[in-house]
């Protein structure tokens, strides 16, 4: 009864045009060039028919789940795929049980993990010892830098492969299949000069976001003589706006050049990183938060008055909420990129940290401590001092005897 009902399950469903165009072959896998070529390592690997862990890092729709499917159809392993997000320490035994089932007529495993990243450290130190003994190898794949999410043992077993996103010539290629798969199943299609190119644009290399748009403007490009008539109109009246690729390393990657940016006066890669985390849904008063510290860290003491408009831009920004605090933004960033530069003040506190750190770590000398209680004077507190502003002339010995010569400022 249950596979009666899982077949009527499969009947219905409106597979997805990009699970449909999936490659069945390593041979027609397109975009990953840095990996999957002629002679590369992966490649020659997969010839002699030896697997090893390994997680692929990528954007979405870059085609890790698809290369994990192909490794497993190239080695004929046994391919157990499970998700990080619906799945736990059991499903984890499962699989084992099937791999070591798997052994005894000869034939490997391959346990493929989808978005490995959400695996408490418990459940990725459940997958240890059964990768070390051999009974199964790991795929696993994830948007996020594997360094930050992926405890060290687990990372210390498998291999790190970055995937890129998918480069526009092969995106072409891929959009072009999508057309060519819809006119011959359905009706032929007329398509509009630049049409191509628009959803490469608008999809960023992510096939599944270029194929699921490919799906969606057809079946709404109106019908005229028994075809369909794509337009680049159509495609930006369903998709509306352009998506936005951000995940938590863009986060940290774009905060980085956004701040290197200003560091270096260029306002112009400033601005672009700023409308970039905007569009993505960054919290406006973090990106504030990173323009003061800017304006401290880097133009510092140079132009005094750039910490006050970044200070000034956070408490807009705080008023206005956005859009409106786009513009006060904007405008500090622009100021902060152009101001002089200065790096001493950053210096200077690092410096004195750093030998207080090392052990430098001295009381002042006897006549500046504090003198102003009973018996002070008895343990020689503030003997000697001078008052500067009656005496700016006269010398006196600020910093500790150990320290007397040290410079931290220029």
């Amino acid at each position: 009864m249950n596979n009666l009902f899982t077949e009527l399950e499969n009947q219905n469903k409106q597979i997805p045009l990009a699970e449909t165009l999936r490659p069945s072959t390593i041979e027609e896998f397109l975009g990953q060039s840095n990996v999957i070529s002629q002679n590369s390592p992966l490649l020659n690997l997969l010839k002699t028919n030896r697997l090893f862990s390994l997680i692929f890092w990528g954007t979405p729709g870059c085609g890790k789940t698809t290369l994990a499917r192909l490794i497993a159809t190239k080695t004929n392993a046994l391919f157990i795929e499970i998700s990080a997000v619906t799945s736990g320490v059991k499903d984890i035994k499962d699989a084992v049980d099937k791999a070591k089932e798997a052994l005894r007529s000869g034939q490997k495993t391959i346990l493929f993990i989808d978005e490995i990243h959400r695996y408490s450290k418990t459940q990725q130190d459940a997958l240890l010892p059964h990768l070390e003994n051999g009974t199964m190898f790991l795929i696993g794949s994830t948007t996020e830098n594997p360094s930050f999410q992926v405890i060290p043992a687990l990372l210390s077993r498998v291999q790190v492969i970055r995937l890129n996103p998918i480069d526009d010539e092969s995106m072409r290629t891929i959009i072009k299949k999508g057309f060519s798969y819809l006119a011959k199943n359905y009706l032929p299609m007329d398509c509009e000069n630049g049409a191509i190119d628009f959803i490469v644009n608008l999809a960023r290399g992510d096939a599944r976001c270029a194929l699921n748009v490919v799906e969606n403007a057809y079946f709404a490009s109106p019908l005229s003589d028994n075809r369909r008539n794509l337009t680049v109109k159509t495609i930006e009246e369903i998709c509306q706006k352009r998506n936005t690729r951000y995940s938590r390393q863009e986060h940290y990657d774009c905060a980085s050049a956004f701040q290197k940016s200003l560091r270096g006066s260029d306002a112009d890669a400033a601005i672009y990183y700023l409308a970039k985390m905007i569009a993505a849904g960054e919290d406006p008063r973090f990106i504030a938060r990173r323009l003061i510290t800017c304006a401290a860290e880097d133009v510092g003491n140079a132009d005094t008055n750039a910490l006050n408009v970044a200070i000034n831009a956070y408490k807009a920004v705080e008023l206005l909420g956005l859009p409106e605090g786009r513009i006060p933004l904007a405008q500090a960033v622009i100021y902060v990129a152009r101001a002089p530069k200065s790096n001493e003040t950053v210096c200077a506190i690092d410096a004195a940290l750093s030998d207080i750190d090392s052990g430098k770590d001295y009381p002042p000398p006897m006549h500046l401590r504090d003198a102003h209680y009973k018996d002070a004077q008895k343990y020689g507190f503030g003997t000697g001092y001078v008052y500067s502003h009656d005496a700016p002339g006269v010398y006196q010995q600020f910093l500790p005897d150990e320290l007397v010569d040290r410079k931290y400022t220029r």
